[in-house]
């Protein structure tokens, strides 16, 4: 029970606490290093276990990072590392990562080299033996053979060993489980056959059979660290610290996990942004490509907000901390990357699902080869070898490659775009778009617009409005905030200051409401005209006007759409004047001042219709729409509840990157379907032939690496540059 939790349990639940995340009340999630999960049998076992155990709400595993990722609610936390460790996993509760996958690619490279010295010279013994060397050369050969295989065997074949060996002591069973049967059996068969001086070994077939599955294993782990070198590329943007100042002028260096909002922070130049901040003091120029793509250095001065991970090239700055390290831009970004590889789309769970009836149907087969082999022919080292082909021959490691393969690619290109997927089904969906919305302010526009006659309001107003649009992350709204500033305003303290979605903000000054925003919702009278206005107490007092422009690549987005016979609409809560504009320059259909529940209501009606709809918006009001929509995308720029509700978030200010991301997840989705196609017409050409016996151990294992390979290399074939994503 959790109250009686005492000792090392007790403190390893301490320590699962303090390692987790929370992401809403009462829910916490941890992240847990697991390195010896290699195969789709360990991850849905993994995820059944965990699923299972109470206050867990979900559970998934990344096979690439080898982590897994825990959401659970309650005060004290499930018994995940001990689930783990009772079921034969090897687990880490922080995250030690780089080190575990650099250890196992070392581990299989040095397995690789023994294994090939000791097939090569096996193998030329076996020549002497083939070109027909008498009775005593013979087993004098079989005998050094032997000598050579047996310590290949218990260093190499370690690897499939100890995995087979945890899951069989737990009533379980894995791929490593016949693969380990099927390379002991060939070794002891050919042991026999020299005991007995038979005129027929196999060293040379047990320990190349162990040499190719080895190849196919490290090729599968090189290629798995190379499509998701982008993660690992991200960590070596993260600072390791900051030099923190205090109230009495002196500073002290802090690691960045211990940097909390509102501590003020002494970034010198050269130095990366620890952690997202605000510019107290100071003028320099910022290196911003990490977020925008953008090569040309940002000018940043106070006021200012800087994303973790940009780099500080000119001067030294006063910042202050606006988020904690874990909740920064450079630690959401990525974990999108690894969301989108460890995600479950539909094409995954069912090559999972295959995968997972994979051992119990393959022993059964290679049982009833071996039965029906010794009826017909009565010969045990024929039924035996037989056997042992179907075993290695099926083993269905392309078809565990399939799907999870094409999604690490798919967001690894998608991520040298500019462009962060937060799910793999995330990609399955977008694949499936065949309507785009956009929203306009922020989204088609720059969402930067500018405040026009800004110099003939009354100063006393104007700081009410920019007192009031300063807690706003609305254009409009950074609009007003910058014209007070530069007009070197009085500060303006209102109560009870608060945003409403989609219609503006409101805030108190002794009796008088203050209202700033749509004028039909500001004024008591009502006013449909566009704009913003300021009220007091539900009259007019001034009002704003602003000039917006077309984000950089919003036409030729458009253009590209409409070409692949995409429609596109605009979806705004603006006045119809402006949506009008852009739609007309455009040459789409709009629809203008729709309020939040009615964009919902307009993707539902399109919903209805079979249509799939991909969302593009950015601001707090398009938060429910892009929850709502099939599939959804969102600037970096955009309001952190909207880049939250967004499926996938592109960093560049170019639209390019809505067609661009589309086209890439179709591609991914052929991939797939060759994938899938390609593992089983494998596995129906490959099992009738072994199970007739046309196959040996050693061809089997050949075939079974080819096929990962094959997998593999399809996967590759994603398109790495915009051209050829444009073709």
């Amino acid at each position: 029970m959790p109250g009686a939790l005492s000792g090392p349990s007790a403190a390893r639940s301490d320590e699962l606490l303090l390692a987790s995340r929370l992401l809403a009340p009462g829910l916490h999630q941890n992240e847990i290093a697991v390195p010896t999960i290699h195969c789709g049998s360990c991850v849905a076992r993994i995820e059944r276990l965990l699923a299972r155990l109470p206050g867990v709400e979900r559970a998934r595993v990344n096979l690439s990072t080898k982590r897994v990722t825990v959401a659970w609610r309650g005060a004290t936390p499930p018994p995940l590392v001990a689930t783990l460790k009772d079921a034969g996993f090897e687990t880490h509760l922080h995250d030690t990562d780089n080190g575990v996958e650099d250890g196992t690619l070392r581990e299989l490279v040095r397995a690789l080299a023994v294994t090939g010295f000791a097939s090569g010279n096996i193998m030329m013994l076996s020549v002497g033996v083939w070109s027909g060397a008498d009775a005593g050369t013979r087993d004098l050969f079989h005998w050094l053979s032997a000598a050579l295989a047996l310590p290949a065997l218990v260093y190499s074949g370690r690897v499939f060993f100890r995995s087979a060996w945890q899951a069989v002591r737990r009533g379980r069973t894995n791929m490593d489980v016949p693969i380990s049967i099927g390379v002991l059996l060939a070794f002891g068969m050919s042991l026999y056959e020299t005991i007995r001086h038979g005129p027929h070994a196999y060293f040379d077939a047990a320990i190349s059979l162990l040499f190719f599955l080895l190849v196919g294993r490290t090729l599968d782990h090189m290629m798995r660290e190379r499509a998701r070198t982008a993660v690992k590329g991200l960590a070596r943007f993260a600072a390791r610290g900051a030099s923190v100042l205090r109230p009495d002028g002196t500073q002290h260096y802090l690691p960045v996990d211990e940097l909390r909002p509102g501590m003020t922070i002494a970034l010198a130049a050269g130095d990366r942004v620890p952690v997202d901040a605000r510019v107290v003091a100071g003028q320099s120029e910022l290196d911003v490509s990490l977020v925008s793509g953008e090569s040309l250095p940002l000018a940043v001065g106070p006021g200012a907000l800087l994303r973790a991970g940009t780099l500080n090239l000119m001067a030294p700055l006063t910042i202050e901390a606006t988020a904690a390290a874990d909740g920064s831009f450079l630690a959401e970004m990525m974990r999108m990357m690894e969301a989108a590889e460890g995600g479950r789309t539909a094409y995954r769970r069912i090559a999972d699902r295959a995968a997972g009836l994979y051992a119990p149907v393959i022993h059964v087969t290679a049982f009833a080869t071996f039965a029906g082999w010794m009826v017909a022919t009565g010969d045990v080292h024929f039924a035996i070898t037989t056997a042992i082909a179907v075993l290695i021959i099926t083993c269905p490691c392309a078809l565990g490659l399939a799907v999870p393969m094409v999604q690490v690619v798919a967001a690894r290109r998608l991520f040298d775009r500019g462009i962060m997927v937060k799910e793999g089904g995330a990609l399955e969906r977008l694949a499936e778009v065949d309507h785009v919305v956009f929203d306009k302010t922020g989204t088609l526009t720059l969402g930067s617009p500018k405040l026009i006659g800004g110099n003939a309001i009354e100063p006393g107003l104007l700081a009410v409005a920019a007192a009031m649009a300063s807690r706003s992350r609305h254009p409009y709204s950074l609009a007003i905030a910058a014209e007070g500033k530069s007009r070197n305003l009085p500060g303006v303290v209102l109560d009870d200051l608060r945003e409403q979605a989609g219609a503006g903000l409101e805030g108190r000054t002794g009796s008088s409401v203050w209202r700033l925003g749509r004028p039909d919702w500001a004024l008591a009278a009502g006013d449909p005209s566009p704009g913003v206005v300021l009220s007091e107490d539900g009259r007019a007092c001034c009002r704003f006007t602003f000039e917006d422009a077309l984000r950089p690549g919003a036409q030729m987005a458009v253009a590209t759409l409409k070409a692949r016979g995409t429609p596109v609409e605009i979806l705004s809560g603006d006045h119809e004047d402006n949506v009008g504009m852009i739609a007309a320059s455009l040459g789409v259909s709009w629809h203008a001042g729709v309020s939040p529940a009615g964009k919902v209501a307009h993707l539902a009606a399109l919903a209805s219709k079979g249509t799939r709809v991909l969302m593009v918006g950015d601001g707090l009001n398009d938060t429910p729409a892009l929850a709502a929509a099939h599939v959804s995308m969102a600037t970096a720029a955009a309001a952190d509840i909207g880049r939250n509700a967004a499926d996938i978030v592109f960093l560049r200010d170019d639209l390019a990157a809505v067609p661009e991301a589309i086209e890439i997840a179709r591609a991914a989705r052929s991939l797939v379907h060759q994938n899938l196609v390609l593992a089983v017409v494998y596995n129906l050409l490959a099992v009738p032939i072994a199970i007739a016996g046309f196959v040996t151990p050693l061809m089997a294992a050949i075939a079974m690496s080819g096929s990962s390979i094959v997998v593999i290399g399809n996967a590759m074939r994603l398109p790495r540059s915009r051209r050829e994503t444009a073709r």
